[in-house]
């Protein structure tokens, strides 16, 4: 039952079908009070005026039900602060802030007094790591509700920063963005305190500065962000604030997303409020900028990367800490890899510690879609395994304390995408996007190609269809900036009659199409070598050549950790098979990140 009443809509007793009755939007300024102007579907709840134009919806009992729990969810989980967190203690006694520090916030900085009690800034002595002593600080105290989070303490002297050790990372300001459909995001707390100065109320800033992990995000997207209309980024505009600026507009969609520009020589809307005051400030802020058009770029758009490249240059990608395979291969994120080998050639394993060390050393938050790897808690125990160096149970040195760390870190960092029914390329695309942005996932693992239950369009080919495919996970790779990795198996290698040996696979083997070469950033050959003992894996393309030159790496497989280790292999026919492989370091360090002590 849809209930027309609550939304002063009169169905005239009638309980299904089409019905025009009275628009009681428009009926105060109708000359006609009895023009049925109002189309009622009651089947479909869609109503339309045909003199005013409106156009809304009445949404059934189980529709409002679900809408009532989704509200009070999300109520619910932004009450939620979490409590592990180290929390600090605000002292109201300090909000009186000293002559010289107001007159400096005041005067110099040109906030006024107004903005600095509605923020809560305070003052206090606290040792600031850089100096190596106690400095006069001003403190930027973000709350959640009346609940103190986190401060940051900046040295009035001294350009200098730190924040509660062990503290929660949330966005200063966070509260002003309950219930509005925009918000502007800073890059410091004295920016977004120059944007209130200029009249707006939705006003926060980042955490950590030009800081591209926006982890910090996760907690607050469902709660904040997810029905904002309109996003203003408002970061500075050196080459950390252009990072910042771009995960941003990737996290939170170009689509609503405006870019602000301030005067001349002025790089964030604090040297903007100083040089031309409040008007202006709220005029560059009124006046942000569209992003601009997907796919439609001209050298002026490009301008911040282009001079961010001729400052510094083409760098190498991301590394792994094998040194051996970051000698030929980084990676970057926006690209495509291709991983194949022969069956139990070890390429899910070899893979899985691949994404675990992009994740350790870099922060990336890794999606998997891995049918083969079910049910999921074994591929968990795995990768807990290549964590902690230790076998999954208790009697081999795995302690409750230890899995349970391990537990969180992959909790935080490691996504699993299992749906039910027809599992297609565009639901799995589907539900990555929704992890880029709800968790800021990084890296996006389909293993394997043939796990996917594909549907061809009538009088396409398989040569077609394949290339349309790896088009759609390029472009998904390049719209929300992931390293996507699809494993995809070779065709049936014959063995060579003469030398009785198969040949090596490689990246044109794989089965269906040559352009899983054409098309791929990184191609990469995973082969086990049985009777050696050793895992080779094959770099056989990498695009860009500041990546790598591509090359051939050995491991030998540690089967306790789960681990690949990297060795060296003779090949001299006069050498016993079984003493082939040299060099080998066993690893048994935790890889776990050694948690923060709290002061």
């Amino acid at each position: 039952m849809r209930n027309f009443a609550s939304y002063d809509v009169d169905i005239r007793r009638r309980t299904s079908g089409v019905v025009k009755t009275i628009c009681n939007k428009c009926l105060p300024t109708r000359h006609n009070k009895r023009d049925h102007s109002l189309r009622v579907n009651i089947d479909t709840g869609h109503c339309h005026c045909y003199h005013c134009g409106a156009d809304f919806y009445v949404p059934d009992d189980n529709e409002e039900r679900e809408k009532a729990e989704h509200r009070a969810a999300r109520q619910r989980r932004a009450a939620a602060i979490p409590q592990h967190f180290q929390r600090p203690v605000f002292d109201s006694s300090k909000t009186v802030l000293s002559e010289a520090t107001e007159r400096w916030l005041v005067e110099t900085r040109c906030i006024p007094q107004s903005v600095i009690a509605a923020l809560r800034i305070t003052e206090q002595d606290e040792y600031m790591p850089q100096s190596a002593k106690n400095e006069r600080c001003i403190c930027f105290n973000y709350f959640e509700g009346e609940q103190l989070i986190n401060t940051k303490f900046r040295g009035i002297n001294e350009k200098h920063f730190k924040m509660v050790q062990g503290a929660e990372l949330i966005p200063y300001n966070i509260d002003s963005v309950l219930g509005q459909t925009s918000c502007i995001i800073h890059e410091g707390e004295l920016d977004a305190a120059s944007s209130i100065a200029a009249g707006f109320k939705s006003v926060i800033s980042v955490p950590a500065g030009a800081n591209s992990n926006l982890s910090w995000l996760d907690r607050f997207m469902e709660t904040h962000f997810e029905d904002l209309k309109e996003i203003i980024i408002a970061v500075d505009t050196d080459s950390a604030g252009l990072k910042l600026r771009d995960e941003l507009i990737n996290r939170l969609g170009a689509e609503r997303c405006r870019v602000v520009t301030y005067g001349p020589e002025c790089k964030d809307a604090n040297e903007h409020l100083c040089k031309y005051g409040i008007s202006s400030l709220r005029i560059a802020i009124e006046q942000a900028a569209e992003v601009p058009l997907e796919g439609v770029f001209t050298a002026a758009d490009l301008h911040g990367d282009l001079l961010a490249l001729f400052d510094n240059g083409f760098g190498p990608g991301a590394d792994t800490g094998w040194k051996e395979m970051d000698d030929i291969c980084t990676y970057e994120r926006g690209r495509f890899a291709v991983i194949t080998g022969m069956p139990g050639a070890g390429k899910s394993e070899w893979l899985d510690e691949l994404v675990l060390r992009l994740c350790l050393r870099h922060q990336w938050k890794i999606a998997f879609f891995s049918p083969e790897n079910i049910p999921i808690v074994y591929h968990h125990r795995k990768l807990i395994e290549k964590l902690t160096a230790h076998r999954f149970q208790r009697s081999y040195g795995m302690s409750e304390g230890l899995m349970m760390q391990a537990e969180e870190f992959l909790t935080e960092n490691v996504s699993h995408i299992s749906l039910k029914g027809n599992v297609t390329p565009e639901r799995v695309l589907g539900k990555a996007r929704e992890l880029v942005v709800r968790r800021g996932c990084r890296i996006l693992v389909l293993d394997p190609l043939n796990r996917f239950d594909h549907a061809p369009q009538p009088g396409q080919t398989e040569t077609q269809y394949l290339s349309n495919l790896l088009n759609k996970f390029t472009e998904f790779a390049v719209q929300y900036n992931c390293l996507v990795i699809l494993v995809a198996h070779p065709r049936k290698m014959n063995r060579n009659p003469v030398t009785n040996s198969t040949p090596r696979v490689e990246m044109y083997d794989i089965n269906g199409s040559a352009d899983f070469y054409n098309k791929a950033d990184y191609g990469i050959v995973v082969e086990r070598d049985k009777e050696v003992g050793v895992t080779r894996v094959y770099v056989d393309k990498v695009k860009f050549k500041h990546l790598g030159l591509g090359g051939m790496v050995t491991f030998a497989y540690d089967p306790v950790s789960g681990r690949y280790l990297p060795c060296t292999e003779s090949h001299d026919p006069a050498v016993p098979v079984d003493r082939r492989v040299g060099g080998v370091t066993y690893d048994s360090t935790c890889w776990l990140p050694e948690k923060e002590l709290f002061d």
